[in-house]
């Protein structure tokens, strides 16, 4: 069974990532109020990403890397800067930048 993994952009700027079977489905249940608990406080929404799969599980699991992702980094996969994407995901914190400085 086919899925489908999507982005929605909130009317707060916000964005919300779900996978389901059907995409029109779905996407109606949130512009409807009838979606999830984030969307439904932060109408209207508008689709802003899709990627579909063979497999819904393969979606599922998709939608819950991209869960974990930075703002940034889904921006840029909105945006189809896939050449970024692998520098976005690389730890930018002061005590991580520190310890790897040291060990070169």
């Amino acid at each position: 069974m086919k899925g489908y993994v999507y982005i929605l952009e909130c009317a707060d700027g916000s964005y919300y990532t779900g996978s389901t079977i059907d995409l029109d489905k779905r996407l109606n249940e949130h512009k409807d109020g009838r979606g999830a608990n984030h969307t439904k406080k932060r109408l209207p929404v508008q689709l802003a990403y899709v990627e579909e799969y063979l497999r819904i599980d393969t979606a599922f699991k998709r939608e819950k890397q991209i869960q974990g992702w930075s703002r940034i980094k889904k921006e840029a996969l909105i945006n189809g800067a896939f050449e970024t994407l692998p520098n976005l995901a690389e730890c930018k914190n002061e005590t991580h930048y520190r310890y790897f400085k040291e060990k070169e």
